[in-house]
């Protein structure tokens, strides 16, 4: 069963209704003993990046999910939620992320319109067009849905990059730990198939 992290998430009602349309079964949790039982985790992320930092501490979720994702749980990260793998993020500089990876989330450049928004193409790696769990079986350069004034650098674990006044990661992959940057929820059939792919890992 899928645990989707409830910390209030704008768009919670619309990952809900994705997963069911493939058919999988989900529960909602809010406390980290539900969490401590997560087979799979998704984390939708709508927002600003010191907000959900700050909801995740109040309800006192942080370290169960780091553990549960280092014990090696599958974990999504939808938008927000791929920005909070990071360390820091520009829009909330006070605010601690996950830090399962280094770097900081910064702002897109003052020349380009803000936020993001809109159909884009994703450019996955060499390497991703193999071996990537999350992109299986798609069209080479896939066009999603993206809603965001920040990014994530590119990193090691950058299996898809998107280009918008600078490449930045599109789709983080490695071991158990999947994000996205764009909203698959909204993204149509292809959306629909990256998070079956997850579903089935």
């Amino acid at each position: 069963m899928i645990t989707i992290l409830d910390y209030g998430a704008g768009n919670l009602r619309s990952v809900q209704n994705t997963l069911s349309e493939i058919g999988a079964e989900y529960e909602l949790v809010r406390d980290a003993a539900e969490l401590s039982r997560a087979s799979k985790i998704v984390l939708p992320g709508v927002g600003h990046f010191g907000q959900m930092m700050r909801a995740l501490d109040e309800m006192q979720v942080r370290s169960a999910l780091l553990e549960r994702i280092r014990v090696g749980v599958p974990f999504l990260g939808i938008c927000l939620g791929l920005q909070a793998l990071f360390e820091s993020s520009e829009e909330a500089p006070r605010e601690r992320g996950l830090g399962m990876f280094q770097g900081e989330i910064r702002r897109f450049p003052a020349s380009a319109r803000v936020p993001h928004m809109g159909w884009n193409e994703i450019e996955p790696g060499a390497d991703a067009r193999k071996s990537s769990k999350l992109l299986a079986n798609l069209a080479p350069h896939p066009y999603l849905y993206f809603a965001h004034s920040y990014y994530a650098p590119v990193t090691d674990a950058t299996a898809a990059t998107c280009q918008y006044n600078v490449p930045y990661t599109a789709v983080l992959e490695t071991k158990n730990i999947f994000g996205v940057q764009f909203h698959p929820e909204k993204s149509g059939p292809i959306g629909l198939k990256i998070v079956q792919n997850f579903v089935e890992l």
